[in-house]
């Protein structure tokens, strides 16, 4: 029998000063009273130290891990301190979360998504974002038993994470359009639901660009279901093809010509709008939507040099080369970097 198992969280809660009920919501999923909390130097301020107080107060025994990046180190680091009934909760960003979430994975035990930041769709995927020396690698996962998005604590993080989070989002316009192409030519697995659901949460940041304000408890909320959404697609498809296309590859190409890579989604963003410009496809609506949202949308105000956009494109399609996508097989030459680039007026 051919069949595939889709992992999504058990129960999903986005709202306001969710966190202070985080030990109620534990005890209503009949979860493990033994939880390791993972977070950062930054985020355990921001989010955990309030989820740790909901949790002692109901006699939950609770031990804390900081971690620094999401690198394998780390990931060992988690390991050690997880038992068979240990609950690992991830409380911070993108890479607190990818911590948790391989760690949990691999000791087979359950894990809880906290999010103080909507940066990006890996909050409720199941693949984890690892950091090998050079470059990052996408690893299998599981999806968390439960999502706990606090909108107060997710707004009041800089404006510039929410804003590259919706970046990411707009990002799946360009993803799909590379999923639909490998489906035609190389007759690549595809899924109608997941590509519709990603498109879906893309439109639900442009078709609100005018909520999306610094601050604003609303806009954390609007950018948090659409995130949510958003990896809900990916887990749907079994792979990040419903989020992560020829855009996706010319951000990790950037990661790898940085000494210090700008953020994930507002890279993302600047690529979607190249390669809507390659499809022929509307890249001014990409590029209106970023910049309604407050993200960069060219070298210069991302912070790099416009040599390193030019490079990233001619060196994207060698990123993932088993993933079809408008790049084709054999990438962009210089000179039609250049064209791209300019015509587009990211450099």
């Amino acid at each position: 029998m051919n069949h595939r198992k889709i992992q999504m969280p058990r129960e999903v809660y986005i709202g306001p000063d969710i966190i202070f009920e985080t030990a109620d919501i534990f005890e209503s999923l009949h979860l493990n009273r033994n939880v390791l909390v993972i977070s950062g130097h930054h985020t355990y301020d921001a989010g955990a130290k309030y989820a740790i107080q909901s949790l002692e107060e109901k006699d939950f025994d609770v031990d804390v891990i900081i971690v620094d990046d999401a690198s394998f180190e780390s990931v060992y680091e988690v390991e050690e301190k997880i038992t068979p009934d240990t609950l690992v909760v991830g409380v911070g960003g993108g890479k607190i979360i990818d911590v948790a979430k391989y760690a949990s994975f691999n000791k087979d035990v359950y894990f809880v998504s906290m999010p103080t930041t909507a940066s990006h769709d890996g909050i409720v995927s199941p693949l984890a974002s690892i950091k090998n020396p050079n470059r990052s690698t996408s690893v299998q996962a599981n999806a968390p038993i439960a999502l706990i998005g606090d909108s107060n604590i997710i707004a009041r993080s800089p404006f510039k994470l929410l804003s590259a989070g919706c970046a990411d989002l707009i990002a799946n316009f360009t993803a799909v359009k590379d999923w639909e192409l490998a489906h035609r030519l190389r007759f690549e697995e595809y899924s109608e639901s997941a590509a519709s659901l990603s498109i879906m949460s893309a439109k639900l940041i442009t078709n609100n660009f005018q909520n999306i304000k610094p601050g604003l408890e609303e806009s954390a909320r609007i950018v948090m279901k659409s995130l949510f959404s958003s990896g809900m697609a990916i887990s749907i498809a079994g792979s990040s093809r419903p989020a992560s296309g020829s855009e996706h590859m010319f951000s990790h190409s950037l990661d790898k010509i940085l000494e210090k890579p700008k953020l994930h989604g507002e890279q993302c963003g600047v690529g979607s709008i190249l390669m809507m410009a390659l499809y022929g496809g509307d890249w001014k609506f990409i590029r209106e939507c970023l910049e309604a949202v407050g993200a960069p949308v060219n070298a210069k105000q991302l912070g790099i040099a416009d040599e390193d956009i030019i490079e990233a494109l001619t060196m994207a399609h060698t990123i993932r080369p088993e993933r079809y996508t408008i790049l084709g097989d054999n990438g962009m030459s210089k000179d039609a970097a250049y064209e791209l680039a300019q015509k587009t007026e990211v450099i």
